[in-house]
């Protein structure tokens, strides 16, 4: 395989880093976000649109791209400890040692919901898997997918048929209403405590979906498929043609469970759909994104995004830091004060705010400061932190 890092690859981080930014907001402003209830506070028919055009487009794709991404780069890692003639497990041990310490702090201090911890466990999943085919990984990936969504399908069958449609308390709404609105304190306290249950729902929720995605990443860069010329992208019409037949029908019912009967049987089932068919319209963003880098005007927002893309991890943090300052009791304490029309505008001001100090960064730091943070302990040596005049 040839090393190279891709600034294509960097640039659909980025973009993978936006959508998520997009979901992430809900969760700091909304304190009913990802509860069995709608906010009764965002009830108008704006409020409504702008929550289904989250879940139909954003919610559940994005991570998976991200997620994508993280096995595309295990196998550059792979090559990197090639190239140094260096023993490649105890390079990668460190390194998701690393980030584990990484996402713990990071959940129990700006956001109880954050998936590194996930991301860091899964990965030693995918390293004791390293020697496997690309064929065989795809396999265990749509295995993982199939087994995992309808099981969540089969749940939600028996929860309508319990009866179980809807769900009645607002306990913990409240309980993060008021934790974010009062002192920074408060807000730590509620980060601190809800951590562990969060990470354990996100292992139901996320952590198939997730190891599916590392092995198809995987299996891509094994295969070289994100190397221009892209052998996929003479096959680009018929290949979204695919992928969005599929993907935005199962995206669209769990969008309007989500939005219009959340909680019981219905969502349970649709969001079991809705992870079936993510993968597909995750892919169909890619190969999208892929593409328009590949022609002028693309070039030049593949060259804006991919700055981004280069320090996500350090960017991912800073967002939830600042995600923190507007919305809970570290900053403003918007929590609940912000219409949801007005989340996006606020989204593109962070990302853009983000993206310019990403390239003022890289222009004298060759790694974002967490990455080389991840970078020392993956070598287990302190690499350079200025680069070289």
């Amino acid at each position: 395989m040839t090393p190279t890092r891709l600034i294509h690859v960097d640039a659909l981080r980025g973009f993978a880093l936006l959508g998520i930014l997009v979901v992430n907001i809900c969760a700091f402003a909304d304190p009913y976000y990802a509860s069995p209830l709608s906010n009764p506070d965002y009830a108008s028919t704006a409020d409504h649109w702008v929550r289904l055009g989250i879940s139909l487009l954003f919610e559940t794709k994005f991570y998976l791209l991200f997620s994508f991404l993280f096995g595309y780069s295990f196998t550059l890692q792979m090559a990197a400890a090639e190239r140094a003639e260096a023993a490649f497990v105890p390079r990668m041990v460190r390194r998701q040692l690393a980030l584990l310490a990484l996402g713990v702090a990071h959940g129990a201090l700006l956001y109880y919901g954050e998936i590194l911890s996930t991301y860091a466990l899964l990965g030693l999943v995918l390293l004791a898997a390293r020697n496997l085919s690309p064929a065989t990984a795809c396999r265990w990936g749509v295995g993982l997918v199939t087994v995992a969504c309808s099981a969540w399908m089969a749940l939600g069958v028996l929860q309508a048929l319990a009866g179980d449609f809807s769900a009645t308390s607002s306990s913990e709404a409240s309980t993060k209403l008021a934790a974010f609105s009062g002192s920074a304190l408060e807000t730590l306290r509620f980060h601190s405590a809800h951590l562990w249950q969060t990470v354990q729902a996100l292992w139901l929720l996320q952590g198939p979906s997730a190891l599916a995605m590392f092995f198809f990443g995987y299996a891509a860069g094994r295969n070289q498929l994100l190397v221009t010329p892209y052998r996929w992208e003479p096959h680009l019409r018929r290949l979204l043609l695919i992928t969005l037949a599929v993907g935005l029908p199962g995206a669209l019912i769990y969008a309007v469970s989500a939005t219009y009967a959340p909680g019981g049987g219905l969502e349970t089932f649709a969001f079991g759909l809705g992870q079936l068919t993510a993968p597909l319209l995750s892919a169909a963003y890619a190969m999208s994104m892929l593409a328009l880098f590949s022609t002028a005007a693309g070039a030049r927002l593949c060259q804006w995004l991919a700055p981004m893309g280069k320090m996500a991890l350090s960017n991912y943090l800073l967002q939830s830091a600042l995600l923190g300052v507007l919305f809970s009791g570290y900053g403003a304490g918007l929590i609940n004060r912000l219409e949801p029309l007005l989340m996006l505008p606020v989204v593109l001001g962070i990302f853009a705010l983000q993206r310019w100090c990403s390239a003022r960064w890289l222009r004298s730091h060759p790694y974002g400061p967490l990455e080389w943070l991840l970078r020392a302990a993956t070598l287990w040596a302190w690499p350079s932190w200025r680069r070289s005049l």
